[in-house]
């Protein structure tokens, strides 16, 4: 491929349609972009649409660091069923009349799950035991346990109550949710430990992302647009947004490239990963601070 043609570098912002995994998308984007060089930042699962960050070429360094970021959600919960995936692609596991449910009892729910929490990640999820997928101990009928781990749910808050009858004639409440938390959040957990919380059980039946990071759903694209034009955020401009930024002198710029550990000037200590321009507003690095000096995360100038 002549340089003229080559594939940007940069990140693609994909609407995920419903029914893909995060993987299929990934691979629809290889054919897109014409390279194997393609990567996304958090999964997201097959039920749920909206925004999925991908890398292409040297953005795919970016990825690990963009999937740290807080994201944004609207969903649907159902309140008085439970499934075994706590979301509507699982099996019915129970049924119970939520008819009584009150909102000042959904509020106090979910004040519960607000904030800094203890969750339990679903047992079909991609969460790793002892080297082994969630979802495959799930699969093989094993029995065992999850640990719960710290999350940060920043909001959520409840848009619409809506009374609703069940394919199987149990009374059940739906309620449209928004969610901002931080990354590894499962919203199907939510929706299980705000039904259980309530006596009736509940589980996820729609969801959809509409932020990662600082990239919303307004700049995300389809599949089918991508197909049509491939609409790519240049490497820099990607950083810029997602990362504080850090501009350097081109003494500094050629010290860094060469592998040189810059002194850190005063603000940037803590604020995790940062991203490095020289003068003429080249992205050189991902680095972060360590003992005041400059750590590379992934170099790219």
């Amino acid at each position: 491929m002549t340089e003229k043609n080559r594939t940007p570098d940069g990140l693609v912002i994909v609407d995920k349609p419903s029914g893909f995994t995060s993987h299929d998308v990934v691979a629809k984007m290889r054919g897109i972009a014409r390279t194997r060089r393609v990567g996304h930042a958090g999964t997201l699962d097959p039920m749920a649409t909206g925004v999925l960050v991908l890398g292409v070429e040297k953005a795919t360094k970016l990825l690990g660091h963009l999937a740290l970021t807080e994201k944004e959600y609207l969903g649907t919960i159902r309140l008085g069923q439970t499934t075994v995936t706590d979301d509507a692609e699982g099996e019915i596991t129970g049924s119970v009349d939520a008819s009584k449910v009150t909102r000042e009892g959904v509020d106090a729910g979910i004040a519960e799950l607000s904030g800094e929490i203890m969750q339990v990640p679903s047992k079909v999820s991609a969460i790793k035991i002892d080297g082994v997928r969630s979802y495959k101990r799930a699969r093989d009928g094993e029995d065992f346990e999850i640990p719960a781990r710290p999350v940060t749910i920043s909001s959520f808050e409840v848009h619409d109550v809506r009374e609703a009858v069940a394919e199987n004639g149990t009374p059940v409440l739906d309620l449209v949710v928004s969610v901002v938390c931080s990354s590894g959040t499962y919203i199907r957990a939510l929706a299980r430990d705000l039904g259980a919380g309530l006596g009736v059980g509940g589980h996820l039946t729609a969801l959809r992302r509409t932020r990662v990071g600082p990239y919303k759903l307004d700049t995300a694209r389809t599949l089918d647009q991508l197909q049509q034009e491939l609409t790519v955020l240049p490497l820099a401009e990607a950083a810029a947004a997602a990362f504080p930024r850090w501009d350097v002198d081109t003494r500094r710029a050629k010290l860094l490239t060469n592998g040189v550990r810059l002194d850190v000037p005063e603000g940037y200590a803590g604020r995790g990963a940062v991203a490095v321009f020289d003068p003429a507003g080249t992205f050189l690095a991902l680095v972060e601070e360590q003992n005041g000096r400059a750590k590379s995360l992934a170099v790219f100038g």
